[in-house]
Parts: C-alpha cells; sequence; structure tokens
C-alpha cells in the first residue's frame, strides 16, 4: 500500500483536520465543566463561620450554653471528626422548638459525643427522656461525663446498635405516637426509613429535624455514583410533597428541615 507523505497533505487538509482537533477538545472540556457539580461551603459556626463577623455576632448575641454543654462541645472540638458535629446555634434552635411543642420524650438518631442529646435533654422535663441511636460508643463515652455533670444523665437512653433495629424495638413496644421530637443525622442512605419509621412514633403536632438535606450543595445536582447525595435528594423531593406533614427548610448549618406531623 502506497503510504502518504507529509509533504503531499495539503495545506487546506492540515489545517481542517486541525481545527476539528481544537473542536473536539473545546468540546471535551465544555461537556466536563457542564456535568461539575455544584458545591457551597457548609456555614457552621464551627465549620466556615469561625472567622465570619456576622457569625460571630449571633453567637455573642444570642447562644446561651450551659456550662456542660459548652464543655462539651469545646471537648469535641479536639476530636478529629468535630466538623460533624451540630452546630451550637442549630442545637440551640432545635432545644427551643422542643421547648416551644412541650416536649417530654425526644428521638436522636446519631449521637456522636452526645452534644445535641444534651442539648436536648436540658430542654426536657426532670421525667424527660432522649433515646440515643448510634453504633459508635467511643465518641459516646466523651460526652457521658459532660451528662453527669448537667444532672441529666439518666434523661438520655443511649442504645448502642442500627437505629433501625432501635426504631423498630420502640414500635414494637407500642410506642407509636408517644414521642415529640425526632432529629436525624446518620448515615444518609438509611434516610428514608429513619423518617418513615420516626413519623410513626411521633405524635400529631410532633417536630422532625433532619440534618445535612442541602450536604454541601451536592443536593442540586447529585453524582451518579453518589449514593448518599442521591437519598437525600430523594427525601427532600418526597417530603416537598408529604400530605403527612408540613414543613420548612431551612439554610440553617449543612441544610435543615424541620418537619411538623399533622
Amino acid at each position: 500500500a502506497r503510504i502518504m507523505s507529509f509533504h503531499n497533505v495539503s495545506r487546506e487538509a492540515l489545517i481542517g483536520s486541525a481545527t476539528l482537533g481544537l473542536i473536539f477538545i473545546a468540546g471535551y472540556y465544555i461537556g466536563r465543566s457542564g456535568r461539575r457539580r455544584y458545591r457551597m461551603n457548609t456555614f457552621k459556626s464551627h465549620v466556615g463561620g469561625q472567622s465570619d463577623p456576622v457569625m460571630q455576632y449571633l453567637l455573642s448575641h444570642s447562644l446561651r450554653e450551659h456550662p456542660a454543654l459548652k464543655k462539651l462541645r469545646l471537648r469535641t472540638m479536639e476530636h478529629k471528626w468535630n466538623f460533624i458535629m451540630v452546630a451550637c446555634e442549630q442545637s440551640q434552635l432545635m432545644a427551643n422548638l422542643a421547648r416551644l411543642i412541650k416536649a417530654k420524650r425526644a428521638i436522636e438518631i446519631g449521637v456522636y459525643t452526645g452534644y445535641n442529646a444534651l442539648s436536648i435533654a436540658l430542654a426536657l422535663p426532670e421525667d424527660g427522656k432522649v433515646v440515643g441511636c448510634d453504633i459508635n460508643e467511643e465518641y459516646a463515652n466523651i460526652g457521658r461525663p459532660f451528662w453527669k455533670e448537667a444532672g441529666v444523665e439518666q434523661k438520655i437512653d443511649l442504645r448502642l446498635q442500627p437505629a433501625v433495629k432501635t426504631l423498630d424495638e420502640l414500635l414494637a413496644a407500642g410506642e407509636a405516637e408517644t414521642y415529640d421530637f425526632v432529629f436525624i443525622d446518620a448515615d444518609k442512605q438509611n434516610y428514608d426509613s429513619y423518617y418513615e419509621k420516626s413519623l410513626q412514633l411521633l405524635r400529631k403536632g410532633g417536630i422532625i429535624a433532619i440534618d445535612n438535606v442541602l450536604w454541601g450543595g451536592r443536593v442540586v445536582n447529585p453524582a451518579d455514583d453518589d449514593l448518599d447525595t442521591q437519598a437525600i435528594d430523594k427525601l427532600n423531593k418526597k417530603l416537598h410533597t408529604d400530605v403527612r406533614v408540613t414543613l420548612s427548610m431551612l439554610t440553617v448549618g449543612d441544610g435543615l428541615t424541620l418537619a411538623f406531623k399533622l
């Protein structure tokens, strides 16, 4: 077969080939930028808001922490996973909501070091109870001394097993519609299951608070291989049309949905 020499190729053919190559490269990068996922900064007082003057103003003019609660927050900040702690301003909002509805029985799905569990326990009456669902005793043990210092250790019933099992046990024990407040902040792919079981356990007028509903902005356009984000986005869309609740989605922390059972 005859091999064409580079010198035999016309100038027009070379220019055409180069143009097509440039178009291909440009299309590739434009396509990549079109698939880029939207990201936003998580804006918690301890993650993203530490140096923000408005956030610091907010804290200095509204935050009211029990001494033991503050100590636990500062202790948690020493831990490598401190960024997953519920922001103090968000925790205070939820505790105030619990007070507003005169909550007596609460469930927390995802305890970590127990900062928010302590905050909610302090908002409940003396005979109140928080059922804490988690699988990591090491992290929870960080908070136990502070629960005791605050005088609410007896209010926090920590169940160290998969949360779905704990919720099923509560339902099997006949405790449906006996809880006032539920906070969901655990593994995202089980969010829908946690929501459905929590709704069964919640009384009418009770509140389910769901954390991380904006998930750093990833919910705007979930990646095909991001199952956590897909699960959050799916629940967000479901809640929007769920006639069993009224709701508000807030840009607090990493996004917080408040669902009020009708």
